[in-house]
């Protein structure tokens, strides 16, 4: 993927929590820089595949959000600080969550992974976008 190319957020398209964050970076990213995908998806499957991912074993124990960015896949809360980065303004500030060791903010990431169904639901299918947002996913 060049640099131009838009950036690719592939998450958990039954999970409520993760469609919340689709629709919060859709919200605070009016120019478009991200793209998505959910990991159910033909395209998300095809994503995960181009970068060593086996579909299946994701689908069995989902991140619930992934971000491919300049050829890299990025996960768990590197992928979240990376996201609220490229939105800009603000969101810049979430930057600072580096100062604590990734092994920690992966261990909070996952915690809340881990119970993000019980906490804030599941859907039966993924989420279909509105005829407006259709070009920004996959």
């Amino acid at each position: 993927m060049s640099d131009s190319a838009p950036d690719t957020i592939l998450f958990d398209g039954v999970c409520n929590l993760c469609n919340g964050f689709v629709q919060f970076v859709i919200r605070h990213d009016p120019v478009g820089r991200f793209r998505f995908a959910a990991l159910q998806s033909e395209a998300g499957r095809t994503l995960l595949l181009a970068h060593g991912l086996a579909p299946a074993a994701v689908a069995a124990d989902p991140e619930s959000v992934l971000l491919l960015s300049c050829g890299r896949l990025y996960s768990h809360s590197a992928a979240v600080l990376r996201i609220a980065e490229g939105l800009g303004g603000g969101w810049r500030v979430a930057a600072l969550g580096r100062v604590l060791p990734a092994t920690w903010r992966d261990a909070i990431y996952r915690f809340v992974a881990r119970h993000r169904y019980r906490w804030f639901g599941r859907q039966e299918s993924c989420m279909l976008p509105t005829p407006a947002l259709k070009a920004r996913f996959l």
